[in-house]
């Protein structure tokens, strides 16, 4: 008998992206209120997204089954 298909996690497929390279890239926290007090350097630092940490990236390689 077959045991089914694995599912994508939707939360994960939701927060992350994998790039063409393969890597698996997310967005900063602190970006999506209370800007008015942060200055323009932080929230533009804050819009750029980041790599993700190598450790980190196989554990959400398996929730998003790649």
């Amino acid at each position: 008998m077959s045991k089914g298909k694995n599912k994508t996690h939707s939360g994960t497929k939701k927060r992350f992206r994998v790039t063409g390279s393969g890597k698996i890239m997310r967005e900063r926290a602190g970006k999506r209120h209370l800007l008015e007090h942060k200055s323009s350097r932080r929230t533009r630092r804050l819009s750029r997204d980041q790599v993700l940490a190598p450790a980190d990236a196989k554990r959400v390689r398996t929730l998003l089954g790649k």
